[in-house]
């Protein structure tokens, strides 16, 4: 027979695809910020995003943004981000664990802005897949005031040709995203099979 234990751990982060998330600045500049919390219903997807920091600012502001998804080979790219804030002056709670203020996201990470065709925010052009966005509904949830629940609209969806098959299908033999796993980044693994909803 299993055993379980309880356990407490500081953060769910159970295994979701990593996404670079990109917003506008006041100046017409764009913030990347990786986060760990999303999921897609139809073209809803829904965001989990940090309350103080820039992304959140900037999406109240102007309600547009693009989902990045990288791949796992632009783990490095994800994480030289991640110890930066385009928050200045950098919250006290962020200065508290390590964050420093970092204006120019593109140029620390190594990627490289394209031009979106529906939203003012760049997309970025090494992510496999680039989906532009309306920011529909922003929600803090009572139980948990230090996080907003983003729900966005998808207006436009780029994907790297190599993993696009047919018109509008992508590949799940060819794409695989970047998956943050308790604060670990992992591939996904080998295919075991498909549901019975599979149209490839």
């Amino acid at each position: 027979m299993l055993q379980t234990t309880t356990i407490q751990p500081k953060i769910l982060y159970y295994g979701t695809p990593v996404i670079l998330l990109n917003t506008l600045n006041e100046e017409g500049t764009v913030n990347i910020s990786p986060i760990s919390s999303s999921w897609a219903l139809g073209d809803c997807i829904v965001l989990g995003v940090g309350l103080g920091g820039k992304a959140i600012e900037n999406m109240e502001r102007h309600g547009e943004c693009v989902i990045n998804v990288p791949d796992p080979s632009l783990w490095e790219n994800v994480e030289r981000l991640a110890p930066y804030t385009g928050k200045h002056p950098v919250p006290a709670f962020k200065q508290e664990v390590g964050f420093t203020y970092e204006k120019d996201k593109y140029k620390i990470s190594g990627l490289t802005p394209m031009e979106s065709k529906v939203v003012k925010p760049s997309r970025i052009m090494e992510c496999p897949l680039q989906i532009e966005a309306r920011v529909k509904h922003i929600r803090i949830p009572d139980h948990f005031p230090f996080f907003a629940i983003v729900e966005t609209e998808t207006v436009c969806v780029h994907a790297h040709k190599e993993i696009v098959i047919g018109e509008h299908y992508v590949d799940p033999h060819k794409w695989s995203p970047l998956i943050y796993n308790f604060r670990h980044y992992f591939a996904l693994g080998e295919h075991l099979g498909k549901t019975f909803r599979a149209e490839r």
